[in-house]
């Protein structure tokens, strides 16, 4: 049997393979104390791949429209090629004689539907004699019309190129009065033209637009009979 002291040196005193390290605490060591040589080869290399990873990227600028090309579909913007300052309706200052004879002839209609027994249309035919009178009194008020790219704006209702079918010219209180054909009630859109030149008014109207004045239809034939067979006033 061995002796457990003979793996010891002379004086008890452990071989130096066989020391045990000391009991002291290692104290950790102070920042800013740790030589950047001393850190291992690996360590560093993790540490400087650590650092590449949060890199901040520059910020990505935000879309916008100047970075699409132009859709060809995309609707252009509106451009006025002609505008004008006019009444919005035609209007002609009346004598005494024209309401004497509208009211005349109210007198004689209403008398006629009542022996007949016909009490409604009497009311039509003092409400469109009122109408008839308003429209007569008071002046019309002025208003602007434009010619744009997306149609005809009159006192800013705008009716669409696909509204329209055929303009005309007329005259009316020796006032020149611009025709056109609308698909809206009551089928006719109607603008006075003051100082602004026909001419002009047909060359760009005449690229979109037939310049053709419909033939009447019998309620306008039976009014302008009427009109020449009954004038109510001397000037008119």
């Amino acid at each position: 049997m061995t002796d457990s002291s003979s793996n010891s040196g002379q004086n008890g005193q452990l071989y130096p393979e066989q020391q045990l390290p000391p009991t002291d605490v290692i104290s950790p060591p102070v920042e800013g104390d740790i030589d950047i040589q001393d850190v291992p080869d690996t360590v560093q290399a993790s540490v400087d791949s650590a650092s590449q990873d949060q890199v901040v990227s520059p910020p990505v600028p935000s879309p916008s429209f100047s970075d699409y090309p132009a859709n060809p579909d995309q609707p252009l913007p509106e451009t006025v090629l002609l505008e004008w300052q006019a009444p919005n309706r035609p209007f002609k200052k009346r004598n005494r004689q024209y309401y004497t004879t509208i009211g005349v002839i109210v007198f004689l209609i209403c008398m006629i539907l009542f022996f007949a027994g016909q009490f409604l249309p009497i009311a039509v035919v003092i409400a469109v004699a009122f109408l008839a009178y308003v429209l007569s009194a008071v002046p019309p008020e002025m208003v602007t019309n434009r010619i744009t790219t997306y149609g005809v704006r009159a006192d800013d209702n705008l009716y669409h190129w696909d509204e329209f079918g055929r303009f005309w010219f007329t005259e009316k209180y020796h006032q020149k009065l611009l025709h056109f054909e609308v698909t809206r009630f009551p089928g006719e859109l109607t603008l006075v033209v003051t100082d602004q030149d026909e001419a002009e008014l047909k060359d760009i109207l005449g690229t979109v637009l037939i310049n053709e004045k419909p033939p009447l239809g019998s309620f306008d034939k039976a009014a302008q009979w009427l009109q020449e067979k009954v004038p109510l006033d001397t000037e008119a």
